[in-house]
């Protein structure tokens, strides 16, 4: 009785052990390579066409999102830069710099850098961190279903415009004149345009529109707006723009017209007044997009999803400095307002 529970107990011994064996020889190449894959960090790029200055508080929300999600910075995730400093043709050749480094996803910083990535690559996937309306500007086919490799955050940016002249309108007394700073060069300006001039016959406002494609545009700019006796600036989303904010914001101030810019950048650099979607949210929020793609979803079937979070912020040094006062009415309204 006991020798047959031994042949037994051996029997059972040997089939464990022959089976543990094969189970070896199945799983042990697959865990070996997929233990590879993950011990490989993913190689991200971060696009923009304009500065690193400019980009680095957002590039801090993307990481943000990262770690977040549970990614850790040189260790997960590797996240390669590249920006085209206020330069649109140099945008193209670095896109196509990244795609040569055979980067994993490329997260694009507003619509002139998506732009050139979608000339660059049509099978790396690419996260718009924002653009005005990508529709509109040919990056996605719809916002339900991307169709391409690109697909990411819309800023709703045409729509937002109106808003902006009616804020203007309210701090400025009898406000009929008011000047664009816009870059020609960049994808959706049309559409932009459009919303603008809707929005001013509504209100009865006069549009001066400037063009501004480098940082030596922007003397003449100016000069242009008090020659045509504008009232105050309204800023568009430009790479050019946000490139040089600085400069823009003290040529506002020195010139006493009141603005009001699409990020909250302008005013903590010392700008009157931002509305728009907040650019730290959309740019955390791009970092769901690139978790996704690297757990194995297709852009194209990735949904454009809108801004979901508003930000209105007031200066009063800089009201102070052109002599003008806000409105309470106004400034109850403000998520933000620097004293």
């Amino acid at each position: 009785m006991r020798m047959g529970n031994t042949h037994q107990a051996l029997g059972n011994s040997k089939t464990s052990t022959v089976l543990a064996m094969a189970c070896a020889l199945v799983v042990g190449p697959w865990f070996s390579s997929y233990a590879q894959q993950q011990s490989k960090p993913a190689h991200i790029a971060y696009f923009s066409a304009s500065t690193a200055a400019s980009q680095s508080s957002r590039l801090e929300a993307i990481k943000e999102g990262l770690r977040a999600l549970g990614y850790k910075d040189g260790k997960d995730i590797f996240i390669e830069q590249r920006y085209a400093d206020g330069k649109l043709d140099r945008s193209v050749a670095l896109a196509k710099e990244l795609v040569g480094l055979g980067v994993d996803v490329i997260v694009t910083g507003g619509p002139a850098a998506t732009r050139a990535a979608k000339q660059a690559t049509r099978t790396i996937p690419v996260v718009m961190a924002f653009d005005w309306d990508p529709v509109a500007s040919g990056m996605v086919s719809s916002l339900g279903r991307p169709g391409g490799n690109i697909t990411g955050l819309s800023s709703l940016a045409p729509e937002i415009t109106g808003k902006q002249l009616e804020l203007l309108k309210e701090v400025v007394p009898n406000l009929g004149r008011i000047a664009i700073l816009e870059n020609s060069a960049e994808p959706g300006v049309t559409q932009m345009r459009q919303q603008l001039e809707e929005a001013a016959t509504a209100l009865k406002l006069r549009l001066q529109n400037l063009d501004v494609r480098t940082l030596n545009d922007l003397t003449s700019a100016f000069q242009a707006a008090n020659k045509g006796r504008t009232e105050a600036l309204l800023a568009v989303t430009s790479f050019v723009l946000i490139s040089h904010q600085k400069r823009i914001v003290e040529l506002a101030q020195q010139n006493r017209l009141p603005a009001i810019y699409p990020w909250p950048e302008f005013v903590q650099t010392g700008g009157l007044m931002s509305y728009g979607a907040s650019s730290e949210d959309l740019f955390r929020r791009a970092a769901t997009y690139v978790d996704k793609i690297l757990k194995g979803a297709k852009p194209a079937e990735l949904p454009v999803e809108q801004p979901t979070k508003f930000e209105f912020l007031v200066n009063l040094k800089a009201a102070k400095q052109i002599r003008l006062t806000i409105p309470q009415k106004v400034l109850s309204r403000a998520d933000r307002v620097i004293k």
